[in-house]
């Protein structure tokens, strides 16, 4: 719990009705969580996050959903707690290749996650058998289609896990209200060139709902 004194009210953003659901099954209807829909994207995420935390007090808040894992770090079906959230596409193309906006001054690019948190679940999960990794999750405006963007991309920010598109979003939000926040994925396909006949949905819905049975014992 984020405030021994009192129990904690945490917010989880997902995407998607889908990915809502997952986490809902999990979670079993618990009423220390509220599960909220961030549309897709960072802007509308940073958005749905920031209204739902003016209307009411939580003490943690967590992206959640499904997304791609770089080959080789996050299989499909496994999850990923970011250590990093990162918005990876948000900067300035230069004539010497791509500049961040820490690069250019105007402001960060990084979240910190909750680390103890990131810690705690981790070990919970690979406990409870499932595969986990912990490393940076990037959050991007167009997602990932091509063998040389994900290459560029894990060039750029080592040890990325996975990528996703509203994480980056919840994270900016929270950091507003100085609320601390996590930013969970299962994964359902392999970053690089798109080829929606080798997702594998089901695992990462399955895989969702596992990880939200897991945070449910973890934070109550």
């Amino acid at each position: 719990m984020m405030n021994p004194n009192k129990q904690s009210r945490i917010l989880i953003m997902t995407a998607v009705e889908a990915e809502r659901n997952s986490v809902l099954r999990g979670l079993k209807g618990s009423p220390q969580f509220d599960v909220l829909l961030a549309g897709v994207g960072p802007a509308s995420a940073a958005a749905y996050t920031a209204k739902a935390l003016a209307a009411t007090e939580y003490d943690l808040v967590i992206s959640a959903g499904i997304g791609g894992g770089f080959v080789g770090i996050a299989e499909i079906g496994s999850i990923v707690i970011a250590d990093h959230i990162i918005a990876a596409d948000l900067g300035a193309q230069t004539a010497e290749g791509f500049s961040t906006v820490d690069d250019l001054g105007f402001g960060s690019s990084h979240v910190q996650p909750f680390t103890p948190l990131v810690t705690r679940l981790g070990e919970s999960l690979h406990s409870a058998g499932l595969s986990v990794h912990t490393g940076p999750i990037i959050t991007v405006s167009t997602a990932t289609g091509t063998a040389a963007t994900a290459t560029e991309r894990a060039s750029r920010v080592p040890g990325v896990s996975a990528e996703a598109m509203e994480g980056y979003g919840v994270a900016t939000a929270a950091t507003i209200y100085n609320i601390p926040v996590l930013e969970i994925r299962t994964i359902s396909n392999a970053v690089g060139p798109r080829d929606r006949a080798a997702w594998r949905m089901k695992e990462a819905f399955d895989a969702l709902e596992a990880m939200s049975s897991i945070l449910l014992e973890v934070l109550t």
